[in-house]
């Protein structure tokens, strides 16, 4: 998602905390309205009221706070290693000791403007990326213009092997910036692949020519200052170019060789055997139902791909009465043994929101349970759902939790499930600490896993 907001002069500023404020624990009594996992939302007037099913569990909030806590102070994407969860933001990035889940500690908050700032991590490096104009690629560096020698995008890399103190090392300028990114390892542990993907926009000094292609970033582990991009790999030919318009996530499954990108007007399928080579193995599309083709998540096996469609762009209420729901709605599809992608069916959150709460499908990913195909996914103002495809043709939703409305955009932005807790990360509220409780998805609280990039999938 982008926004217009604007971003101030700024020196990157790292705050070491030992604690957090956090919401007391639920007590696990539902409300009424929830008992059922599908029930319908209850009028609500107070921003601070929850809705939740029984089966899931507030465990805990750590709310924004200084210097990431200002208007332009939006949460956005998650990553994973060890006991830390690294948060991203507009302003920056927060990293989080969560050995006890119930009470999240700040371990620091680092200053560093760049929208959107979505996050990954890799061993001791930490990657973010940066979709408007900088002055440079540094964190000091103001708000730049699309003016001619001017205005940096792409990606920043920071050494996080002090977790109290993390400290940034090198950047890569990337053609029209860095709205998302991917990591893919190399053939050794010596190197480290980004997919670089973004929107532009077109015609400007940082994205010159059409964006039907992406940048890949070489790292190399013991020498991130020598990161450069290796490859600009065009996924469409010219006579699809318009109808593509680049693309806007690409979740990678380096395992199966493959990689589902999505790219606005289509869903794409590549093979990745050659991680600088990707090759394009099938486009689908939805023009009746399928607007802006925005994130992509794989099952375990790769029998499945689930793609999501952010109809308004995030902003707007799409999970209304008057919008169907098969738009702005998750995708479910087939992949067959001779890689070829069928439509199965389409989940959305059968809770109805009210007018002026921007709701749509956005970032989540699976919950590691033998032989279900189960995910949570964040749906902005929607909350965080948890949902059953093991049946494409039939999705259903297991377990939700959600807030009442807030003025202006808000809610969850990405949501995932770790080592036993699901992890939410709200625009304006911080990071939201959940659990399940249920038959379907207890198996996967034996799954421990050392790290995780939502958008490299790895076998569980």
């Amino acid at each position: 998602m982008r926004s217009t907001l604007a971003f101030a002069l700024a020196a990157m500023l790292v705050v070491a905390g030992c604690g957090a404020d956090s919401e007391p624990p639920d007590s696990g009594a539902a409300p009424p309205s929830a008992a059922g996992s599908s029930a319908p939302a209850s009028p609500r007037s107070g921003s601070g009221d929850v809705l939740r099913s029984a089966n899931v569990t507030h465990v805990a909030n750590v709310p924004p706070a200084a210097p990431l806590d200002g208007p332009e102070a939006w949460g956005t994407d998650l990553a994973f290693q060890g006991d830390h969860v690294f948060v991203g933001n507009y302003e920056g990035f927060t990293v989080f000791d969560v050995s006890d889940p119930a009470a999240p500690a700040v371990v620091s908050r680092v200053l560093c403007p760049g929208e959107q700032n979505d996050v990954s991590v890799s061993g001791d490096l930490l990657f973010l990326s940066v979709d408007t104009p900088r002055s440079g690629p540094g964190c000091g560096a103001g708000r730049g213009e699309y003016e001619e020698d001017g205005g940096w995008e792409g990606i920043r890399i920071f050494d996080v092997s002090d977790k109290a103190h993390p400290k940034f090392v090198s950047a890569v300028s990337t053609a029209c910036g860095s709205h998302t990114h991917t990591l893919v390892p190399g053939e050794t542990a010596d190197t480290l692949y980004l997919y670089v993907s973004s929107p532009g926009p077109e015609g400007t000094p940082t994205c010159p020519g059409p964006h039907n292609i992406f940048s890949i970033v070489e790292v190399p582990v013991g020498d991130p200052q020598a990161a450069k991009v290796v490859a600009t790999p065009v996924i469409a030919d010219a006579g699809e170019q318009a109808e593509l318009g680049g693309c806007h996530d690409i979740t990678a499954y380096p395992e199966k060789d493959l990689a589902a990108a999505a790219c606005f007007g289509d869903g794409i399928l590549l093979d990745i055997s050659d991680p600088v080579k990707p090759r394009v193995l099938q486009h689908v599309s939805d023009e009746e139902n399928f607007s802006i083709w925005h994130s992509a998540t794989f099952n375990n096996d790769a029998t499945k791909i689930v793609f999501g469609d952010e109809l308004g762009g995030g902003v707007a209420a799409t999970c209304d009465r008057d919008t169907p729901r098969t738009k702005g709605a998750s995708a479910v599809y087939d992949l067959g043994p001779d890689r070829t992608l069928t439509r199965r069916g389409y989940f959305k959150i059968p809770r109805e929101q009210q007018k002026d709460e921007n709701c749509v499908a956005h970032n989540g990913g699976l919950i590691p349970i033998p032989g279900k195909d189960v995910m949570v996914q964040a749906w902005y103002q929607g909350g965080v759902s948890i949902w059953d495809f093991t049946d494409p043709e039939n999705p259903r939703e297991i377990g939700f939790f959600e807030r009442g409305p807030v003025s202006g955009v808000g809610g969850s932005w990405s949501a995932y499930y770790y080592n036993g807790h699901i992890y939410s990360s709200d625009i304006t509220r911080g990071l939201d600490v959940l659990r399940i409780d249920d038959p379907l998805t207890d198996p996967a609280k034996t799954v421990r896993l050392k790290e995780l990039n939502p958008q490299s999938q790895t076998s569980y």
